[in-house]
Formats: structure tokens, C-alpha cells, sequence
């Protein structure tokens, strides 16, 4: 039997429930077993969790059921001797007059999820049965059916199901916080501290991680104590705490998986060669030789594990005392619990810092549309070599932070307080252990005080059934129910709140804190580049030397500064200085300033990685168009023709980034009064200073804090002028990279043969591809090579195909319209055979250039 018979409007019921009422399956037993409690997770086609309660008890079979099964057991046993050559009966095998029990299982459904009153609620109506209480169950489950939980965050209600009992029903303060009650502090004493951190590794970078213990409610502990860890990120994968028997085959999804089995199958899981096996009764986490997880930064690892040992064995500290305290002072395993995500939370804060100096506003209405720069935050943090970081933020779950956490205005929670406004006291703190514990302990009392914001009150009474109540004779089965007065309950139960306002959850927006800027997360005091202000001295005169037409001084100058600008502050000062060059309008160039000025380009160039993390390629990205020289009337030679052969600009994700990042700084532009329009661009990923007018974020905060005020006119008018603004710089970046991508002789496809096979153009987007466009996008990205062969195929069809896939990935993302996108498809071609018959006339007249002249001494 099922109630409500009809599924809930909102809610479909669980299709396949009774596989995970038995996950072992259904068995009759020769023993009468104690009820078992346990709830099983079932996620939906919406990603939506159902929590579903189970209570078993065990009943006597009908003598229908014990033939079944008999006649099962003889065929497998002569089955068994068929194979083996004998047959003889198990001595477990019960006798054939022996009374067996079947399992009969309530289940809830739910997708709220509340444990303990799962198992009250349960519990009462199983002890109603056993006991022989004089209540009916009818009217019980009815009031189960229609009981009000509340919303509002931190609020409570006591409900009565309407057998003298009394529960109080909590929400947590703030939904956003994971509720883990005490499962992350059983997780660490089941499998050690090194054990957890690997499995917490493991499921951050997209492995498989597999949990067997023969407890079931250990299984589903242990999957929700380390989705806990993981906040502030969700678990975006196959999540099964508790998987039965016949879905056994889900193991081998190629997907990333948490899931949880029981430990009577682990013959069954030998086989799988690439997942993570931690058995929770043994203690052990097996971690297979084709698997490699890598480890946390130094020195965040080490910290970490020091920190949880504190909290888990405080009297390690205590060991070599002399005279040791008489007493200490140990947390309860809540408190424990609440200490151990303290540890994680901080961890992610460290390092996560500075997160929001990296995040570009590519839209504000009519939703926000986040990016987030992943180059910069890497290069900026001192990490681009970090194998565990470049695998967090390449992940599923590191997306939907950006997409979840990256609206700038939204309710705030203890995450964002922690990044924006701790992050100086806890590098303070970082060589004081014990001020970092007391951190850790402030931290822990929020986090319990959200999951029990009124302790005190949290007061149950629910009757038990007696101590043995399962070994008596129960009279008869469990009834069956009449539907007719359940449904009448929930009826009436609707009637009445026909009338009352839809509950409605009040949520408090704020404007995100971005907090200070970011900071390498080691300090590395190398003395092998160091630029000092010497070097920087000797670029600046260089430049200066060549734009004064001073060409002897210049060319001595010049082997310094082509060794000077291996270090990472004389490029950007080389870029600066230049900068300020083509402010002034002197960008036209004779032929040996423009020689200079591009030798000097390309060394900056040359050390610049796929990822452009220090943002040199991005800062000269605007100078290479800049830049150029007359070779006749009429036909001038740009820079980006002498600089194509690096890298970076065959990588798509340098070209999102800038684009993002050039279409942020028009959005917000859009938004400033005329008088507070835009400084000139900074460098990408570089932290405004105090003075500068207010970010990017924070113009689309403000506007998304008046964007319900606005007329539907005005909405209107503000998508479309946004959408124009990315739409104009689609076809900025579709000319630029034609600029970059074409080589000078395109017949003799230079660029083709020197890049062939170059950064295989895998969509490197953080963001959640959902629709079909941007899905064959990103699949094309990780299929095709950007650039085919010459043989096979002409530079101008390569580049068209190129800049077409971009344009798709980049529009899709940023929200234009399909009719945009076409209109953008059919220019492209144009754009790219335009820039051809420019660079024919080029190639032509810089063959007729003289050699230039070696300057003689007088």
C-alpha cells in the first residue's frame, strides 16, 4: 500500500523504492530479526535529493511464501550438485517444518530531510502495531501525510501525529550549510585522518570513491559526511549512499561516483580497476596502482593534517608534558563534527581566497551570466603547477560554485563571511597552533548553532515499542489500511489550507563582500629573476632610446633587456611602457623602431604559457594591433603579423578569458554615469586599487538589486542593449583573431604546420554547458583539433572553423540570440578573406624592403 495513492502535483513517487527497502534483497529468515532503521537517497531527473526513510520488521511467511522459497533452495541446490558432483543440504539450511519470516518494510518519502523524525514518525506507527495501542494507524499516517514543515531558515514547529506523542521539527539557519549531525566525526574514527583526506582529494578531483560496511545507516553517514567536507562545492555525480544488489552493474559507469554497498558484495567490486574502495569496518581505504590522487598544496597539506589531529587527539599535544594537566577538556562527537568541517571550511577559504577579483560579469540581465578566469587566479596564487587545484577548477562542482557563488547579489553565508573578511587573521595565525584551534572552535559553534538554533527545545516524546517486542507472538500481521479515511485526512487537511497564503521563504540579498585581493599562498623568495628596479630602469631607457629614434643607444641596450624581460615584472613593464606609447599616438613606427619594438614582443611572448597566467599575452594583445609601419602609400604592416608564432594564441581559453573580460569592462560601462566612465583597461586578473570606481560586481549587484523596480520596457531595453555590447564584441574578437591566426604567406600554410596538433581546443570554459549548442561546442572543442592539416585543408577554411567554434561556445554562453549567432556565422568568412587580400598586399611590399642600413661610426 502507498499513500497519497495519486502522486503529489510537485512531487512524483520513486519509481524501483522496493530495491532499496531490501538492498540485500528480499530474503525470508529463519530468525525472528530485530526492526533495522536506515535512509536511502534517491536523486531525480532535476538533480532533487529523495530522502527515504526504512523501517523493516520481520513477520511470519505464509506457508505459500516458505514453499516458494523451498522449492527455490532444492533447485539451486541440485543445481550445485550438478556442478560440484554431490549434493548435501547446508547445515544453515532451516528444516522443512521450520517457520520462517518474511521482511515487511515502511517506507517515508521524503524530500526534506529529517532523520530523527523519519525515525519517530516510523517507530510510532511500527510500536502502534506491536504494542497493541489503542490509536489508529489510519489517522496517524494521515496527520504524517499532512503535517506542516516549516521554511524559514532557523525556524521550529511541534507536530503531533495524534498518538500522544510530541516532535519538534528544526530548520537549520541557513539552507546553504550542509546538516551532517555527526557523521564527518564518524567518518574520521572509522578511517583515520589520512584516509579521509585522500577520499576528500579523490572526490574533489572526479574519482570514483566506493563505501562497503554492513551497515547501511554507516554507508549513508559516511556518503553525507563527506559531501559535508566538500562545501562550499556540491557533489555534481552519481551519488548512491545505499546501493542494491541488482543496480550492482552502476559500478562501472564511466562517470565520477560516490556510492555505498554493502560489504556481503565485495567479491563483486574486486574487478573495478579504477575505484576508490574504503571499508568503513575494516578501516582501510584501497586505492588502485592506475589511480593517481593528487594531494592538497604545501603547505596547506600539512597544515590540514596537523589541525585535524588537534581536534581528533588533543591529548597528543599533552603527550611529552612532564607534568601533564590532571584533566582535559574533549568535545562531544557533535561538537567534534562541527570542529572537523571548521578545519575544511578554512582550507577552502585558503584556498578559494580572492576567488572574486577572478570572476567577470559577462551579463546582468535579464539573469547573471558569471565567468570565471581561471589563468589569472592560478598565475596570481603561484599555483599554475599545482596538479590538484587545475583539477579542482576544471571540475563539474568548481562550475557550479562559479554559477551558484558568483551572483553578486544573493542571501551571504558563513563561506563568504570567511573568505572576504578572515583571510588576514588566518595567515596571523598560521605558525600559532593554538589560536588556529580557537578559530576553529568559533567556527564550529556557528556551524552547530545552524543545525540547532534552538537546542534546548528539542524535545521529543514518541513511544517506543518494549525492549524484546519482536521475539513476541504479534497476534496477526500488519493490516492492511483503509485508503478512503487517509485520503478524507489529507482532503480535509487541503481544504483548510486552500485559503491560507502560500508559504513563502523570506530571504535576506546582500551584495557579495569580494574581500582583499588575492596573495600567492607561498611566498617564494627566489633570487634567480629577480627584476629589480635596475632592470626595469634599463627597459624603460631601451624603449625610450627607440621611440627618441636614438638607435645605437638602443641596440646596446638591447641584450639586457631581451635577458631582463625573462622575469615577470620587465614584461609587464615593457607592456606598460608601450601602453603609454599608443596613448600618445605614436604608434606608427620607421622599419627599425618597428624592429625593435617587435624582437622585443616576441621575447615577451616566448615564455608565455597556453594559459597566459600573468596576463602578458592579454596586455599586449591590443599593442600587436597597434603597432605598425608604412611600406607604401596605402598598405601598412601591423605588428600581430610578426608575432603569431607563440602558442598562446592558438589556445581557445586565452581568447574566452579576454573576451570576457573586455565584454565585463563594456557592461559595466554601460551602467556608470557618463562622468564615472571606465579608466583605461587594467591588466587581466590584476585587483583594482582602492581609488578606482566601484567593480564590475558591484554595478551588477546594485543592478540586480533595481531590477525588479524597472518597467518591463526598461528591462527590455537593457537586455537588448547588453546583448548588443556582447554581440559587437564577438565581432572585435572574430577580426582580432583573424589578425593572430592568419599568417602573412598563406600559401605556405606556416602556422598550420607549426601548430599542428597544438592545444587540442578542448572547451576549458568553467561553466555549466547545458543546452544542445553549447554541448556539440564543447564536444567539437574535444574532438577536432583546432587546426587541421595542411594537406587537407586551406588556413583561411582552418581559421573560419576556428573562430566559428569560439564564436558559438562565447554567444551560447553569454545568452545571444540564435538569429545573432547566424548573422555571426555568416560574417566570419567575410572577416577572414577581408583580412587575407589585406596581408597579400603586405607580403608583397615588405619583400621590396631594403635591408636596413648598420649605422656607421663618423
Amino acid at each position: 500500500q502507498r499513500f497519497p495513492e495519486k502522486d503529489w502535483e510537485d512531487n512524483p513517487f520513486p519509481q524501483g523504492i522496493e530495491l532499496f527497502c531490501q538492498p540485500s534483497g528480499w530474503q525470508l529468515c529463519p530468525e525472528r530479526n530485530p526492526p533495522t532503521f536506515f535512509v536511502a537517497v534517491l536523486t531525480d531527473i532535476n538533480s532533487e535529493r529523495h530522502y527515504c526513510a526504512c523501517l523493516t520488521f520481520w513477520e511470519p511467511a505464509e506457508p505459500s511464501q516458505q514453499e516458494t522459497t523451498r522449492v527455490e533452495d532444492a533447485t539451486e541446490r541440485e543445481e550445485e550438485g550438478d556442478e560440484g558432483g554431490q549434493t548435501h543440504l547446508s547445515p544453515t539450511a532451516p528444516a522443512p517444518s521450520a517457520q520462517l519470516f518474511a521482511p515487511k518494510t515502511l517506507v517515508l518519502v521524503s524530500r526534506l530531510d529529517h532523520t530523527e523524525v523519519f525515525r519517530n514518525s516510523l517507530g510510532l506507527i511500527y510500536a502502534i502495531h506491536v504494542e497493541g495501542l489503542n490509536v489508529c494507524l489510519e489517522n496517524v499516517i494521515g496527520n504524517l501525510l499532512t503535517c506542516t514543515v516549516p521554511l524559514a531558515g532557523g525556524s521550529q514547529r511541534t507536530i503531533s501525529l495524534g498518538a500522544g506523542d510530541r516532535q519538534v521539527i528544526q530548520t537549520p539557519l541557513a539552507d546553504s550549510l550542509p546538516v551532517s549531525r555527526c557523521s564527518v566525526a564518524l567518518l574520521f574514527r572509522q578511517l583515520g585522518i589520512t584516509n579521509v583526506l585522500s577520499l576528500f582529494c579523490a572526490a574533489l578531483t572526479e574519482h570514483k570513491v566506493l563505501f562497503l560496511s554492513r551497515s547501511y545507516q554507516r554507508l549513508a553517514d559516511a556518503c553525507r559526511g563527506l559531501l559535508a567536507l566538500l562545501f562550499p562545492l556540491r557533489y555534481s555525480f552519481t551519488y548512491v549512499p545505499i546501493l542494491p544488489a541488482q543496480l550492482l552493474e552502476v559500478l562501472s559507469t564511466p562517470t565520477p561516483f560516490i556510492i555505498g554497498v554493502n560489504a556481503a558484495f565485495q567479491a563483486e567490486t574486486q574487478e573495478l580497476l579504477d575505484v576508490i574502495v574504503a571499508d568503513l569496518d575494516g578501516g582501510t581505504v584501497t586505492i588502485p596502482e592506475c589511480v593517481h590522487i593528487p594531494p592538497l598544496p604545501e603547505p596547506l597539506q600539512s597544515q590540514t593534517h596537523s589541525v585535524l589531529s588537534m581536534v581528533l587527539d588533543p591529548e597528543l599535544e599533552l603527550a611529552d608534558l612532564a607534568f601533564p594537566p590532571p584533566t582535559t577538556s574533549t568535545s562531544s562527537l557533535k561538537m567534534q563534527d562541527k570542529e572537523l568541517r571548521a578545519v575544511f571550511l578554512r582550507l577552502f577559504a585558503q584556498l578559494l581566497q580572492g576567488y572574486r577579483w577572478c570572476l567577470h560579469v559577462v551579463r546582468i540581465h535579464p539573469e547573471p551570466v558569471i565567468r570565471f578566469h581561471k589563468a589569472a587566479f592560478l598565475g596570481q596564487r603561484g599555483l599554475v603547477e599545482d596538479d590538484f587545484l587545475m583539477k579542482v577548477l576544471e571540475g563539474m562542482a568548481f562550475a557550479g560554485f562559479v554559477s551558484e557563488r558568483g551572483v553578486p547579489y544573493r542571501p551571504t553565508d558563513l563561506f563568504d563571511e570567511l573568505v572576504a573578511h578572515e583571510v588576514a587573521r588566518m595567515r596571523a595565525d598560521e605558525n600559532h597552533p593554538q589560536r588556529v584551534l580557537r578559530h576553529v572552535q568559533e567556527l564550529a559553534e556557528q556551524l552547530y548553532k545552524n543545525e540547532n538554533p534552538y537546542p534546548a527545545v528539542a524535545m521529543h516524546k514518541v513511544q517506543r515499542p518494549g525492549e524484546s517486542s519482536h521475539l513476541r507472538r504479534v497476534p496477526r500481521p500488519f493490516p492492511r489500511l483503509d485508503e478512503g479515511t487517509v485520503q478524507w485526512i489529507v482532503d480535509q487537511a487541503a481544504a483548510k489550507m486552500q485559503g491560507a497564503p502560500p508559504a513563502v521563504k523570506a530571504e535576506r540579498r546582500t551584495t557579495v563582500p569580494s574581500g582583499p585581493p588575492m596573495t600567492a599562498i607561498l611566498e617564494r623568495c627566489s633570487g634567480l629573476h629577480v627584476n629589480s628596479a635596475r632592470r626595469l630602469e634599463v627597459v624603460r631607457n631601451c624603449i625610450s632610446y627607440v621611440f627618441e629614434g636614438k638607435m645605437l643607444e638602443a641596440k646596446k641596450l638591447l641584450p639586457a633587456v631581451l635577458r631582463a624581460l625573462k622575469g615577470r615584472a620587465a614584461r609587464r613593464c615593457l607592456a606598460q611602457e608601450l601602453h603609454l606609447h599608443v596613448q600618445q599616438n605614436r604608434a606608427v613606427l620607421d622599419h627599425q623602431q618597428f624592429d625593435f619594438v617587435v624582437r622585443m614582443m616576441n621575447c615577451c611572448l616566448q615564455d608565455c604559457t597556453s594559459l597566459d597566467e600573468h596576463g602578458i599575452a592579454a596586455a599586449l594583445l591590443p599593442l600587436v594591433t597597434a603597432f605598425c609601419r608604412k611600406l607604401s602609400p596605402g598598405v601598412t604592416q601591423f605588428a600581430y603579423s610578426c608575432v603569431q608564432e607563440h602558442v598562446v594564441w592558438s589556445t581557445p581559453q586565452f581568447w574566452e578569458a579576454m573576451f570576457y573580460g573586455d565584454v565585463q569592462t563594456h557592461i559595466r560601462a554601460l551602467y556608470l554615469e557618463p562622468t564615472e566612465d571606465l579608466a583605461p583597461a587594467q591588466e587581466v586578473g590584476e585587483a583594482p586599487s582602492q581609488e578606482d570606481e566601484r567593480s564590475a560586481l558591484d554595478v551588477a549587484s546594485e543592478q540586480r538589486r533595481l531590477w525588479p523596480t524597472l518597467s518591463r520596457e526598461k528591462q527590455q531595453e537593457l537586455v537588448q542593449k547588453e546583448e548588443s555590447t556582447v554581440f559587437s564584441q564577438a565581432i572585435h574578437y572574430a577580426n582580432r583573431m583573424s589578425y593572430l591566426l592568419l599568417p602573412l604567406d598563406s600559401s605556405k600554410s606556416r602556422l598550420l604546420r607549426e601548430r599542428a596538433g597544438l592545444g587540442d581546443l578542448e572547451s576549458a570554459s568553467n561553466s555549466l554547458v547545458t543546452n544542445s549548442m553549447a554541448g556539440s561546442v564543447a564536444e567539437s572543442y574535444d574532438t577536432e583539433s583546432g587546426f587541421e592539416d595542411a594537406e587537407t585543408c586551406d588556413v583561411a577554411g582552418a581559421v573560419v572553423r576556428f573562430i566559428n567554434r569560439f564564436v558559438d561556445k562565447v554567444c551560447t554562453e553569454s545568452g545571444v540570440t540564435s538569429d545573432h549567432l547566424k548573422g555571426l556565422h555568416v560574417m566570419v568568412p567575410d572577416i577572414v578573406q577581408m583580412h587575407i587580400e589585406t596581408l597579400e598586399a603586405v607580403q608583397r611590399e615588405s619583400r621590396r624592403l631594403p635591408p636596413i642600413q648598420k649605422p656607421k661610426l663618423l
